[in-house]
C-alpha cells in the first residue's frame, strides 16, 4: 500500500460517536480524522461498503493463551489468528494455565521467546501473584508486565496457588508501592460447595452462589482501600456486587470491574443439562442477573467487557458424560466476543459506540495501553471493519480456536468482522504474522 492512505467510512465510531469520517494513516499511525469527503491528496484510498462500520481494533485484556505447557489447549498462533478474525488487535495474556506460569522474570522470558514470531496481533503479558513470589513482583513490573493476576480461591491448576487474605494484603501492598494494577479472581472458597456429579446445570450453579463473589469483592475493596493500591475485579457474574463497587469508587477506592460476553448473552434458564460447553467460573446466572449486568454497563458501574477466553481440549469438557463436576470451567470466545455482545446489545437498543467503549477504549485505558482502543490522532492505526447487520450461524470447525468446542455452536449471531488492520495494514492470515510483543510503559 502507499506510504499514506485514507480509509473512508460512511459510519465510523470515533470519540464515542458514530459519524461519517475519513481516517488518514501514515507509518502505521493515525495522523488525521477528517470529513468523509476530504481530499485524498497522494494517499491510497480504501472505501468501506455502505453496510460496514469502521471501529478501532478491540482490546482484550483477559486471554488464556496457555503456551507453553498446555499448547494443545490453545497457543499464540491459534489465539492471535482467532483474535484477528474477531476484530481484536491487542490481547493481554494471562499468567496461568501455561507451564511455567508467569510468576518470575525467567518464566516471562520463556513465554516471550515462545510467542515471538508467531503472533498476528499485538500481545502483552500479565504477571502472576502467588504466595511464594512477592519478591519477584518488582522484577516482573520492571520487565513490562501490565499488572498482576491473583486468585482468592483454588485456581484449578496446582502450579498457580491462590492467595489467602493475609498474602493478598501483602501482595497488594507491594503492587501499590510499584503503582501496578492487581487483577483478582474474586470468589470466596469458604462458601462454595462441591459440585455434585452429574449433568444438572442447576446443581453446578447452586454450588457457586452469588454471595461467593460478593464476599470476595468486599475483601478486594477493603484491601485496595487499606493499601492505597489499584485493583480490578475480573469476570463479574454476580450483579449483586455492583452496589458495593459503586460505593467504593464514590469513596475514592481505585477499583474497576469487567464482565464477559457469556454473562451478557446467556442465562441459566436456557442452559440444558449436560451442556458443559457453558461451564465457567463464576457461573452464568439467571436472566434477572443478566439484565442487571447490562444495567451496570449502561450506568457506568461495570467498566469493560473482555472475553476471559479460557479454552481446553474437547475431552476436558466431558461432553461424553455431561458431568459438570468433572468438566473444565472455561469458555472460548476470543473470535466471537464482538458479535456475541453486539447481538445482545442491538436487541436491547444499546448503540454500537457503547460496545466499542466497553470492548476497546476502556480496556486499553485501564491497563495503560497507550495508542490503542480508539480512532484518534496519534493512535496506532488498528482498525476493525464490521458489518453490524449481517447474521450468521456459528460453526466451531470454522473458527481459528485450536479446539472446536464452543458455547455458541449453532447459534445465530448478528455482526460480522470483515477485516482487521494492524498498524495501518490489513491482517492477512495467509501471510507471515507481524504482531509485536508489548511492554507496559513503552
Amino acid at each position: 500500500m502507499a506510504a499514506e492512505h485514507l480509509v473512508r467510512a460512511h459510519r465510523a465510531v470515533i470519540g464515542e460517536r458514530e459519524i461519517p469520517a475519513a481516517v488518514r494513516i501514515r507509518d502505521g499511525r493515525i495522523v488525521a480524522v477528517e470529513a468523509y469527503d476530504a481530499s485524498a491528496g497522494e494517499a491510497d484510498v480504501v472505501e468501506l461498503a455502505i453496510d460496514e462500520v469502521l471501529l478501532p481494533g478491540l482490546v482484550d485484556t483477559h486471554v488464556h493463551v496457555n503456551e507453553p505447557g498446555r499448547t494443545e489447549w490453545e497457543g499464540f498462533a491459534s489465539a492471535t489468528r482467532a483474535a484477528a478474525a474477531g476484530g481484536v488487535t491487542t490481547i493481554v495474556d494471562m499468567p496461568l494455565n501455561s507451564i511455567p506460569p508467569t510468576t518470575t522474570v525467567a518464566a516471562l522470558e520463556v513465554k516471550r521467546q515462545v510467542a515471538r514470531d508467531q503472533v498476528w496481533v499485538d500481545v502483552g503479558f500479565w504477571g502472576g501473584a502467588v504466595p511464594a513470589n512477592r519478591a519477584d513482583l518488582a522484577g516482573l513490573h520492571e520487565a513490562g508486565v501490565f499488572g498482576f493476576k491473583c486468585f482468592l480461591l483454588d485456581s484449578g491448576v496446582e502450579e498457580f496457588p491462590h492467595l489467602e487474605p493475609a498474602d493478598f494484603a501483602a501482595a497488594m501492598a507491594e503492587t501499590a508501592r510499584l503503582g501496578a494494577l492487581m487483577i483478582v479472581h474474586a470468589e470466596d472458597g469458604d462458601v462454595i460447595a462441591a459440585c455434585a456429579h452429574g449433568p444438572a446445570y442447576d446443581g453446578f450453579l447452586a454450588s457457586r452462589p452469588e454471595v461467593a463473589e460478593e464476599r470476595a469483592i468486599a475483601l478486594v475493596i477493603d484491601t485496595a482501600r487499606d493499601s492505597g493500591g489499584r485493583a480490578h475485579v475480573v469476570h463479574l457474574s454476580a450483579a449483586g456486587a455492583i452496589p458495593a463497587l459503586r460505593a467504593a469508587r464514590a469513596a475514592g477506592v481505585d477499583v474497576s470491574v469487567e464482565t464477559c460476553p457469556h454473562y451478557l448473552h446467556f442465562e441459566s434458564g436456557s442452559i440444558s443439562d449436560g451442556a458443559t460447553e457453558l461451564k465457567c467460573c463464576p457461573p452464568i446466572r439467571d436472566s434477572a442477573n443478566r439484565d442487571a449486568l447490562w444495567a451496570g454497563l449502561r450506568d457506568g458501574d461495570i467498566d469493560l467487557v473482555v472475553s476471559d477466553h479460557s479454552p481446553c481440549t474437547a475431552d476436558l469438557k466431558r461432553q461424553d458424560t455431561g458431568d459438570f463436576a468433572e468438566a473444565w470451567g472455561g469458555i472460548a470466545s476470543l473470535q466471537l466476543g464482538l458479535p456475541a455482545v453486539w447481538t445482545s446489545a442491538r436487541d436491547r437498543g444499546v448503540p454500537l459506540a457503547d460496545v466499542v467503549r466497553w470492548m476497546a477504549t476502556a480496556p486499553a485505558r485501564r491497563v495503560g495501553l497507550t495508542g490503542k482502543g480508539e480512532i484518534a490522532v496519534g493512535a496506532d492505526a488498528d482498525l476493525c471493519v464490521f458489518a453490524p447487520d449481517e447474521t450468521w450461524v456459528v460453526d466451531p470447525t470454522r473458527l481459528h480456536h485450536k479446539n472446536a468446542v464452543s458455547a455458541y455452536a449453532g447459534r445465530t449471531l448478528t455482526g460480522t468482522v470483515r477485516g482487521t488492520w494492524l498498524r495501518g495494514a490489513p491482517i492477512d492470515l495467509a501471510d507471515a504474522p507481524r504482531g509485536r510483543l508489548l511492554r507496559w510503559g513503552e
